[in-house]
């Protein structure tokens, strides 16, 4: 018999990608969305609307659900919404939790996100039910948040000085959490797996291979701390996110991301992706002229 799993934070990168690595799958897809209306067009899930920061919402998207795959947005709430959504898996008689956690998660990580990612990972830990915990290393695709300035000047800016990041490609994250969701649940519980790519990259690295990729040349230019807050500021991205970007930065800058695991490719089978490989497979985005996607 097919097994149910709710995907939450549906509409976002990852969780949109693992149900795109999930189709076809012997699996019936259950999407939590906060509101109907989102819809997921292109996917063949089941729609509920539901929000993690409202408990009262929950449990007719958890009911008759086997799996769950838990991802709570960035921000103070967050280990509420993970609590809220335990609450409503237990409630449920939910047999699984898979977590999307962040790398380096700790009570003592050097940034906030860190921090609660650490409170609710503990709390997932202690649910009662099979839990399998998931810390992914830096998305390669947050460079396309910087495809408007690449494909206009060929050059990006962060604030990550000379840090060495072992970043990854959300595909290969959606494809991991799909192995341990389609596999047999007692084979990955209790297990926390730290996600990362084939190998840990300075950005003048990354600028290097996405000239090659793009076929011309490509330069990081290192900012400081305060002049990316005025810029994401200036974007209008909220002062919360803004602040733990920063704490992330000052921290890779340090040497804290520079790391590699053999994780992603066991639970693969295959090496994961390098950012050679995003740059080619996103060329559109980092050449287009219109940026209207990102919005």
């Amino acid at each position: 018999m097919s097994r149910t799993v709710l995907i939450t934070g549906a509409t976002g990168t990852v969780s949109t990608a693992l149900m795109k690595a999930l189709e076809g799958a012997d699996m019936h897809l259950r999407a939590l969305v906060r509101e109907q209306a989102h819809g997921l067009y292109g996917q063949s899930a089941e729609v509920f609307a539901g929000d993690l920061d409202d408990a009262r919402s929950l449990p007719p998207a958890f009911e008759g659900v086997q799996d769950v795959w838990l991802l709570t947005p960035n921000g103070p709430r967050a280990p509420e919404n993970n609590m809220n959504a335990l609450w409503a898996a237990r409630q449920a008689g939910v047999e699984r939790i898979v977590r999307l956690s962040a790398v380096g998660a700790a009570h003592d990580a050097p940034n906030r996100s860190g921090r609660l990612h650490a409170l609710s990972d503990r709390e997932t830990e202690r649910c009662g039910m099979r839990w399998t915990i998931l810390r992914p290393h830096w998305f390669m695709q947050n460079l396309l948040n910087e495809a408007g300035d690449i494909s206009a000047t060929g050059a990006f800016s962060l604030n990550m000085a000379s840090a060495r990041i072992g970043m990854i490609d959300v595909r290969d994250i959606a494809e991991c959490a799909a192995r341990v969701l389609l596999d047999d649940p007692a084979r990955h519980h209790g297990e926390a797996y730290t996600l990362t790519g084939p190998r840990s990259l300075t950005f003048d690295e990354v600028a290097d291979q996405a000239s090659i990729a793009l076929g011309r040349p490509i330069t990081y230019l290192p900012v400081s701390d305060d002049a990316k807050r005025k810029a994401l500021l200036g974007y209008g991205v909220p002062k919360w996110i803004v602040d733990m970007l920063e704490e992330y930065a000052q921290a890779y800058s340090s040497g804290w991301g520079d790391f590699t695991t053999d994780t992603a490719a066991d639970l693969l089978g295959r090496p994961p992706g390098d950012v050679a490989d995003f740059v080619r497979d996103h060329a559109a985005a980092f050449t287009s002229a219109d940026h209207s996607w990102r919005r």
